[in-house]
């Protein structure tokens, strides 16, 4: 794949665009992935902290829903403070969690009785101000609640992480509905790289950017986040058109 130069009338239409629609009058901070194959497909050059993200496994499997929580485990770690973690399945494992960088100390865990209740626990949370990160297991999420999400992270500074999760397949189109996040990412486990002793390699992921406000979509393998939270491109890196992406994953059907 040619490397694309950015030239400085592209950056400086990314910025403005990004500052009309951010509704607030100051440049937002970012939290880069440090990988510039990815970096650079993002308005400023990372996350958008004071922003909410969607994240959701590529299908509707425990496995990639799995992945998808270490994805967004991997970022909330590589804040600054404690991580306000919402569900409404008493399911979270904290050793997991931890090997992605997110250690027990830095979790508060909230379960809730319903979606209403994620929802209004997500944005109390934002809010607060004091905290690093707040993610949210949701199923549904509307413009009207993302955009109420988005203002209350805009307002903190804080980065919200909604994680799209579904526990019927009647649910899932939701995710294809419009909403105010500033990225949107979905997540697929492939096969690890074989390894010359017995054993599993390090696990790897096929990440999707299908959103990113004034940024561009693309899609990677990485390997999954370490102890530091932070994913890797593998040394040969696979870059895939959606439309290549749909075929392969009819043939494996």
């Amino acid at each position: 794949m040619p490397h694309r130069v950015d030239r400085p009338a592209i950056t400086e239409l990314r910025e403005r665009i990004a500052h009309l629609e951010g509704g607030s009058g100051r440049a937002r901070e970012v939290l880069p992935f440090g990988l510039a194959e990815i970096d650079r497909k993002l308005s400023r050059g990372g996350l958008a902290l004071g922003a909410l993200h969607e994240v959701a496994g590529g299908g509707n499997g425990a496995i990639d829903g799995a992945a998808a929580a270490l994805f967004a485990a991997g970022v909330a770690a590589r804040t600054k403070g404690k991580v306000l973690w919402i569900v409404t399945r008493a399911d979270l494992f904290a050793p997991a969690l931890a090997q992605a960088g997110l250690v027990p100390d830095r979790v508060i865990h909230a379960e809730v009785s319903d979606e209403k209740s994620v929802l209004a626990c997500f944005e109390e949370g934002l809010r607060h101000r004091g905290l690093g990160a707040v993610v949210a297991e949701t199923a549904h999420l509307s413009m009207t609640a993302s955009r109420r999400l988005q203002l209350a992270a805009e307002g903190a500074g804080t980065i919200g992480l909604a994680i799209r999760r579904w526990r019927r397949q009647s649910e899932a189109g939701d995710f294809g509905q419009p909403t105010a996040s500033s990225t949107r990412w979905r997540v697929s486990v492939l096969p690890s790289e074989p390894l010359p002793v017995p054993g599993l390699g390090r696990a790897r992921w096929l990440l999707e950017l299908i959103r990113a406000r004034a940024g561009e979509s693309a899609d990677f393998e990485v390997e999954a986040c370490d102890v530091k939270g932070r994913i890797a491109l593998p040394s040969e890196v696979a870059y895939r058109s959606p439309q290549k992406e749909v075929g392969r994953r009819i043939a494996s059907a």
